[in-house]
Order: structure tokens, then sequence, then C-alpha cells
């Protein structure tokens, strides 16, 4: 049996105004058909009853194409595979190198497999809604080594819906149905793990050769883990303790950060030992001097290969392991942490983390401190000093202006 007739009309909005054809699959081959202009007594209403006499045509076997105007044969529909690679292509030099990186792993390990042959019209809600399931029932299954959360899948989603709305724009399908039809998955609030103080300080002692690289990635406000692979010894100035980003993804990330002494001489070690140490050179070189060292390995070999041992010691103790999800950025959020255990201004904290935006160190020092205010107004009632623990210097300061305000 035959493939249905569809079709639908395309309303074109032109320099010299509106104008209307039709789009539809006749005798195996995508035709597209001009009818003409608004201006010319075109409606969609009228373009609409002209596509359903040409379907009925069609299904009388009575159709044929008028060489007036089915003057030019649209090219294939491409498949998702096809138009999704000259997509992130065309775009890449758009995106920073960590989104292009990004974009092409949710393409490369998760959509493509799933409807990398699908042509762009076949992805419909149903086809979406089965690869939420099928991601989904990889997780709860076990069928993949590393499934994806909600979030994730999410996120996915969002670049599949990119990807069509450029495929909407070129008028290969009529609608996006991750837009218009499709729920993502619920989200569960996010775990926002980070190290304690005694924690890091373990983590610290089992990091072997890669102390230096580990306590700078927690130490030195929090670097990114592209920032960190990326320092070069020209960044440091181990003489004043200063630390310069001068590669980051945003421009707030670009910064200074003051190092404390103790990570300083643990630098100035770290350079006596390491085989290069020219100015240009890497401070945490790989194998090959001129490139800095690949992040997934610093991820996967250095930071988790140094949160197994220190879970492996912990289970000698009979003590608790580190808690799940300790990446590089849960670092920062360690970072943040520990400066607002010691009392830091939270908007320091956040210029020597490099945040564009300073709600994330916010909600970490509300977590830390539980929001809980440092100072009491029962003195306004009791007639004793209210102000309770402000410095010293405040409280004379306020009183030299009240005196002068009263003289």
């Amino acid at each position: 049996m035959g493939r249905k007739a569809t079709g639908q009309v395309v309303e074109v909005n032109g320099a010299n105004g509106d104008s209307f054809a039709l789009r539809f699959r006749a005798y195996g081959k995508r035709r597209y058909v001009t009818l003409g202009a608004a201006a010319e007594g075109w409606t969609q209403a009228k373009a609409t009853e002209e596509l359903a006499n040409v379907l009925a045509d069609m299904r009388r076997g009575i159709w044929k194409p008028e060489e007036r105007r089915d003057r030019r044969e649209p090219p294939p529909e491409p498949t998702f595979h096809e138009f999704a690679s000259e997509w992130l292509e065309a775009r890449r030099h758009e995106f920073a190198a960590r989104t292009a990186e990004d974009y092409e792993l949710a393409l490369s390990h998760h959509l493509l497999p799933f409807f990398k042959d699908h042509r762009l019209s076949e992805i419909t809600a149903q086809e979406v809604d089965r690869y939420k399931a099928a991601k989904v029932r990889e997780r709860e299954e076990g069928l993949v080594e590393r499934p994806l959360s909600n979030r994730t899948i999410n996120k996915t989603l969002t670049r599949l819906g990119q990807i069509l709305d450029a495929a909407v724009r070129y008028e290969l399908i009529e609608h996006n149905p991750v837009k218009t039809k499709v729920e993502k998955l619920r989200e569960a609030e996010p775990k926002r793990a980070r190290l304690t103080g005694k924690q890091v300080q373990l983590l610290l002692r089992v990091a072997g050769p890669h102390r230096a690289l580990l306590a700078t990635a927690i130490m030195a406000g929090g670097l990114r883990v592209s920032e960190l692979t990326h320092l070069r010894w020209r960044d440091l100035d181990l003489g004043q303790g200063t630390l310069n980003v001068a590669a980051s993804k945003t421009a707030a990330g670009v910064r200074q950060v003051v190092l404390d002494p103790e990570l300083v001489q643990l630098l100035r070690e770290h350079k006596l030992a390491a085989e290069w140490s020219q100015p240009d050179d890497f401070v945490f070189a790989g194998r090959i001097r001129e490139k800095p060292r690949e992040r997934n390995s610093v991820r996967t070999r250095i930071l988790y290969g140094a949160i197994e041992k220190a879970n492996a010691q912990l289970a000698t103790e009979d003590r608790p392991p580190l808690p799940d999800g300790i990446t590089f950025h849960a670092l920062r959020r360690t970072y943040a942490a520990l400066r607002a255990e010691l009392g830091e201004h939270p908007a320091i904290t956040a210029a020597q983390m490099g945040h564009r935006d300073p709600r994330m160190t916010l909600r970490v020092y509300t977590d830390v401190t539980g929001m809980r205010p440092r100072t009491k107004l029962g003195g306004l009632l009791t007639g004793t000093d209210w102000r309770g623990n402000l410095a010293p210097d405040v409280d004379s300061a306020q009183d030299q202006t009240d005196a002068d305000s009263a003289s």
C-alpha cells in the first residue's frame, strides 16, 4: 500500500510581500508548488483549499505537475545526522571551546545513536518521548556505565530543540515538537557536594605527585578544570603570591587570585621538580610539552584516583567515604564554603572565583552559615550596646559620627 498523501501550506514572507506555496509528497517524490502572492489574491484559506484539491487528485491518480508552477524540486530531506552535523560545524565558531565540546558530546553519545537515521520530519513528539524513555531505562536497568540524570537528559533535549529550531527556520519541517509537544523530565534538586576541611586534608595527603595540582584547584580561587590545565608558569608570581587566570570561559573568569603562603611554597617545590618550567610551559603539563593536559585525564585519573585512595584509607579506619559527586565544580564549592567558614566576605570570594553571577557564592555561604544573624537588636529596648559583636573600629567610628552630629 502506498504512502498516504500528506502536505502543508507554506507561507513565505518575502521582500515583495507574502506569498503561498504547497509542499507535499507525490508519486514517491517531495514536491514544492508555488501558488502566488497575497497581492494576487492568495490567502491561507485559499491555499489550504488548493492543497485539499491537489491531495484529492493524487488519491484519484490524476494529479500531474504543472510545468508553470512546479518550478523547483526541493532538495532531499536530510537525516538528523546530516543536518545536525552541518548545524554544529556552521556554528562552532560562535561557541567557546568547552561549549562546542559539550554540544558534540550530547550529539555523538546520546542524540545521534537514537535519531541519526530519522528524517527531520520523522522526529515527532512520540519519537522524542521514546528517546526519553530509553535514556531513563538505561539508568534504571544499569545498561550503561555512566547513566544520565533527568537534568542531563533534559539538556540533551534542549540541544535537540535548538537543532530542530534551525530546521523550522530553513522550512525543512513545519514545527518543532520539542518546543510545542514534549514535556521534559522532572528534575530532582541537584546534590551540591563539597568537602570539609578535614576531607580536603586527607585528599591532599593521598594525592602523591598530584598534590600540587589538587591543592591549586581547591585553594587558588577554586579554579575551573580548563583554567587549571591551561595555567602557565608566566601566570604565576610566586614572589608576590598571586596567580593570573589568563584563559577562562567568561570575562569575569579572567582574574588575579591571591595565594596562601603554604600553597606558594608547594608550587615552588613543584616547579623545582618539574621537567618543564620555562615561562611558556604549562604548570601541570602532560606528556606533550606544547599541549595542555587533557581535562578528562585530570578528572578521571587524578581527581577520581585520589578520591579512590582516600576512600580506601577511610574504609580501613571504619569511617564513611567522601561524599558522592565530587567533581572539579564541587571543589569550587569547597573553596567557597571554606572561605565562608573563615568569615571572608562573599564579594571577595566571588571575585577570587571569577563569578559573573555571585548567586552560587551566596548560596554556598547560606548553606554554611545557615543564615544566622550576627547581631541582635534587643539592645534597642534595654539601652545596652545594641551593636553587639560589630568590630570596635566600626563602633568608635559611629560614636564619633554621633558626637559630630550633636556638636
